[in-house]
């Protein structure tokens, strides 16, 4: 999945948005994570009623052509369709979308949002003022969390211009610009809230997360 994230943004794309989140926590004790993953769930459930689909049309599509209404010959030609049905589902993630719902898909990409809110510690800054920028190609979701020392002053409503430019950015291709716009509205909501102190040091490193 790597390579997903490879060909979404340049190193050059990167490293510019890492730019920006130096650039944005230059006024703020608040620091910013950026991370971009391929997908948040492998959807095993998606991959066995995917696989299921396709190898029962080949498996009945291969008996016709026998000619043969033997069970034990479609069961033999299922079996064998399934092993690479499912190889070509693991393969090609696009094959298991349609089994994939949508409220599926919201519970598993907020799970792994905060799974690597907490993972990456971007809960324990001084303050508590954290925040991860997530960005889950596969289910084309984007998730704010900010950690309580922000959400206690500012709310969680906010976060939404952030969401919706990055998901603009994406459908106009412009991914890379988009999330440095992002960065920086968040710099400026936390320089408002959270001017940076006489002491305050780096405490996440900025270097944009892929996974």
């Amino acid at each position: 999945m790597k390579e997903k994230i490879q060909k979404f943004l340049t190193a050059e794309e990167r490293l510019l948005i890492e730019k920006a989140v130096r650039e944005a926590e230059a006024s703020t004790s608040g620091e910013i994570v950026v991370m971009a993953v391929g997908e948040s769930s492998n959807y095993p459930s998606a991959i066995l009623a995917a696989s299921g689909a396709i190898s029962l049309v080949f498996a009945i599509g291969g008996a016709l052509l026998c000619g043969s209404e033997n069970m034990w010959l479609f069961l033999v030609l299922f079996a064998l369709f399934f092993i690479g049905a499912n190889e070509a589902v693991k393969r090609v993630p696009l094959l298991k979308r349609p089994f994939v719902s949508r409220a599926e898909i919201a519970e598993e990409v907020e799970e792994a949002a905060i799974h690597s809110f907490y993972h990456r510690k971007v809960h324990e800054t001084r303050d508590r003022t954290g925040i991860l920028i997530y960005i889950s190609l596969y289910e084309h979701s984007v998730r704010v969390l900010a950690d309580s020392g922000i959400d206690a002053v500012v709310g969680k409503q906010l976060w939404q211009e952030v969401v919706d430019t990055i998901t603009k950015g994406i459908r106009d291709g412009r991914q890379g610009e988009a999330i440095r716009e992002a960065v920086g509205i968040c710099g400026k909501l936390l320089s408002r809230h959270f001017p940076r102190e006489s002491d305050d040091r780096n405490e996440l490193d900025d270097v944009m997360i892929i996974g």
